[in-house]
């Protein structure tokens, strides 16, 4: 009898190890997420997006801390390019990226998905020396212009300067983070620079003035940002997944909610050494709610087929592929529809034209 006692101990102890390893077989040990971008001064914080309220507030260290998953951020200088290069290394399994760096990852056979917008209708600058007699896109010809090559801002910059009847050939490129190209334009190595919102802080500071932007131009000119997964994550791990995607959808909720008062956007957001002002100046005349919306609607569809051909036009790709079977809206239709957040953001058609109004 306590021998059976005892095997019985042993088979009970031997089920509830199986159960344990097979529950963590369920969940990763950490989830490793990555910016492709840097704070000012190198700073691990990026600002402007719904993921860039998630790091602020912590919002997946909280979600995953029953589970004693561990949250690892990354962020790259090296912006998109760096991305890829980490994902090729598996060293990475979501990331906030790029339309073109994440499309060259793709048609270099980088297994990922697209699951949400995070960061669209972004606009781009061009900033030139304060005393500098350029004032057009058609001034920059032979002229040296500072382009981050390999990020959604070339993209957008090729089809900025095609309309203009320019390309990259017409001009001196050199490839410079945005660090390098603003400190470069401040000591006049170069005549201008294409770049982001940051741009805007060297003109309050009177080092430069912008004399270009999208703002009131084609919407085709728009760069977009997303979250990226792994297949192999996401294959893995699917309530994982979801539950990654939802917490960036609440973040997402979050800022169109304060979208009639965004100071504490901005003011988040300016953790990353961006000024207030700049957020502000650069979201003016758009909506918060809009540019944050996760949603992969026939507009946000439409630009990223777009992206892909305009890539492979422009020579930054060398092959397209298939875009629908590249984005992956089941855990974003989830995560909608468990917050009850289905219709509540804009959908727009393909031509950008409004065609579900959203509701509060």
């Amino acid at each position: 009898m306590r021998r059976a006692l005892i095997i019985l101990q042993i088979f009970i102890a031997a089920l509830l190890t199986f159960s344990t390893h097979a529950a963590r077989a369920d969940a990763p040990r950490v989830i490793r997420v990555a910016f492709a971008g840097v704070g000012i001064g190198n700073r691990p914080f990026v600002g402007g997006s719904s993921l860039s309220v998630v790091h602020a507030r912590g919002l997946l260290e909280e979600e995953f801390k029953k589970d004693n998953i561990k949250i690892e951020w990354s962020f790259f200088k090296g912006a998109g390019p760096a991305v890829n290069e980490a994902y090729a290394n598996n060293l990475l399994d979501f990331a906030l990226q790029g339309d073109l760096p994440s499309s060259i990852g793709r048609a270099g056979g980088l297994k990922t998905k697209l699951l949400a917008g995070v960061s669209t209708r972004q606009h781009t600058y061009l900033a030139v020396p304060s005393d500098s007699p350029i004032s057009s896109l058609a001034d920059l010809k032979g002229k040296k212009v500072a382009l981050f090559k390999g990020t959604n801002l070339q993209l957008a910059v090729n089809k900025i300067l095609a309309g203009s009847g320019l390309s990259e050939r017409d001009l001196r490129i050199l490839n410079m983070d945005n660090a390098t190209a603003k400190a470069a334009l401040a000591t006049r190595d170069i005549d201008a620079a294409f770049g982001g919102y940051d741009l805007l802080t060297l003109q309050d500071q009177g080092i430069a003035k912008i004399v270009y932007t999208t703002k009131n131009d084609s919407p085709a000119y728009l760069r977009h940002a997303h979250l990226i997964v792994t297949e192999e994550f996401a294959n893995k791990y699917p309530d994982v997944t979801k539950r990654v995607v939802k917490v960036v959808v609440q973040a997402a909720h979050w800022i169109a909610q304060n979208e009639a008062n965004p100071a504490p956007i901005y003011q988040l957001w300016s953790k990353s050494g961006t000024p207030y002002a700049n957020f502000k100046a650069d979201q003016t005349g758009d909506s918060l709610k809009v540019r944050a919306s996760p949603l992969f609607d026939e507009y946000l569809i439409s630009r990223y087929k777009a992206a892909v051909a305009d890539a492979k036009r422009f020579g930054l790709i060398r092959s397209t592929f298939d875009v629908d079977s590249w984005i992956d809206l089941r855990f974003l239709n989830a995560a909608l529809k468990e917050l009850n957040l289905e219709g509540y953001w804009p959908e727009f058609d393909a031509n950008g034209k409004v065609k579900h109004p959203g509701r509060q």
